[in-house]
């Protein structure tokens, strides 16, 4: 469906899937955050209704057959012979002409010949009725189904759905039997937001392994992976301000935003390491460790942040995922940042504050740590 949001209607009977979808667009005309939204029309074809009357064609001494098949011929029309032209073959076809198919008056007075000679209008042993039926009948999974869509602004979807979904259940009387789905662009951002909720955590979890492979202590990946609840903060706190809510491109920006601000733990843990190992003091290291890698910190920064500017304040095509996305790295990383250069270096010196030396692993100091482990057990 070609909608930010698509509320599908599934039951047997149209008529009251047809009240159910009119009763939930008015709930979505009114509902805050829809910028335009349509009901599927499933009425309005017209349809001409021949209710045959058995006990009148009895009377006068037809058959239903008889009947049926007079209308058929001269409206529906009857395949008499056939025409060919090289190898295709067309049926010539016999019916009444347009305009006595198209007038209702003159429906009625189709002339039906009795076994007995003469003739008698078809009116005079038919009900004929003009009305309006489905245009088409759309099915789904074996259900028939309505759909309502609609298309946001200044909403994110997920936010819609939910007061949508709120105002269905206080407004809208769903019979037994029939039960409501949510989809268009809502089921893709849910379809993606499930793939994320695996990616993270696979994510984080290979950049911890590799950071403990690299610093050969778990205290330094955890000093480094402080930045993250700084950069998570930071991007949360500009999505309220700029008043965008969290989707999908947020959450693209929030994995791309962890990137970085780890990438500059490393930046700065990594060079104090190698300080210490060179003999200097906890104290000197951190002061002179930190103004070392202050440059190098902030223009990693700085260049990721201006050149997100331009997506923040887009407001052309595109601007609804590139905004969102934008403002998340932006936010982050000001708060990381401020983290790496500020406090992170604080914990720093509480961390080694026993002047123990950072060792650099080796392939001995894992070959160690095996025999270690195979000895205990």
């Amino acid at each position: 469906v070609k909608s930010d949001v698509a509320v599908k209607i599934y039951g047997e009977e149209m008529d009251i899937l047809n009240r159910v979808g009119e009763a939930i667009a008015k709930v979505v005309e009114k509902l805050p955050g829809t910028d335009n939204y349509f009901l599927e029309q499933t009425t309005g074809q017209p349809y001409l209704n021949i209710d045959i009357d058995r006990e009148a064609v009895a009377a006068f001494g037809l058959n239903v057959n008889d009947v049926q098949r007079v209308i058929e011929t001269g409206i529906g029309g009857q395949a008499v012979s056939e025409v060919f032209e090289g190898q295709r073959r067309f049926d010539i076809v016999v019916r009444f002409p347009e305009d006595l198919r198209d007038n209702f008056e003159k429906i009625m007075q189709i002339p039906v010949y009795l076994p007995s000679g003469g003739f008698i209008p078809l009116k005079r042993v038919a009900k004929i009725v003009a009305q309006e039926g489905p245009r088409e009948i759309a099915r789904e999974n074996g259900w028939r189904r309505v759909i309502v869509g609609a298309n946001l602004r200044d909403m994110d979807i997920g936010t819609y759905v939910a007061n949508l979904q709120t105002a269905i259940d206080t407004q809208v009387d769903v019979p037994p039997g029939y039960f409501l789905e949510f989809s268009g662009a809502f089921e893709n951002q849910q379809r993606a937001m499930r793939h994320l909720m695996i990616v993270v955590p696979l994510s984080l979890f290979i950049i911890l392994g590799l950071m403990y492979m690299m610093f050969g202590e778990m205290r330094y990946v955890f000093l480094i992976f402080l930045n993250l609840p700084f950069a998570l903060s930071g991007g949360i706190f500009l999505l309220w301000v700029r008043g965008f809510y969290l989707s999908v491109s947020a959450s693209i920006g929030f994995v791309a935003l962890f990137g970085v601000a780890v990438l500059n733990g490393i930046v700065l843990v990594s060079h104090l390491n190698e300080m210490r190992r060179q003999g200097k003091n906890v104290h000197d290291t951190v002061i002179e460790g930190s103004a070392d890698r202050l440059r190098p910190v902030l223009m990693t920064a700085l260049v990721a942040s201006l050149g997100f500017i331009p997506m923040a304040f887009n407001v052309g095509p595109g601007s609804e995922v590139q905004r969102p996305l934008a403002t998340v790295v932006i936010g982050g990383l000001i708060t990381a940042t401020f983290l790496t250069l500020f406090v992170l270096p604080t914990i720093y010196n509480w961390l080694e504050k026993d002047d123990r030396i950072p060792r650099m692993p080796t392939e001995e100091t894992f070959e160690e740590e095996g025999e270690l482990v195979n000895g205990a057990m």
